[in-house]
């Protein structure tokens, strides 16, 4: 298999399935969530969002899970 193939197989199961791309807005948020904690968090424990890594990257992981688009079916 070549890597044009490989990307196609990709690109086929990221708009077939709708938990892959619910997976992937998921890890991105996450990851979002631990960079906002890491780089702007408060750290001296009053915010209760940015103190805690843990709590900012599941913060994220679930915006993310939230603005994951939709298939729209078209035209009917």
């Amino acid at each position: 298999m070549n890597c044009p193939q490989i990307f196609d197989k990709l690109r086929n199961s990221f708009v077939k399935h709708v938990w892959v791309r619910r997976m992937l807005f998921g890890i991105i948020g996450a990851v979002l969530g631990f960079s906002y904690y890491f780089f702007i968090g408060c750290y001296n424990g009053t915010c209760m969002i940015s103190s805690n890594p843990y709590i900012s990257t599941l913060y994220g992981a679930g915006i993310g899970l939230i603005i994951t688009p939709s298939k729209k079916k078209t035209g009917e």
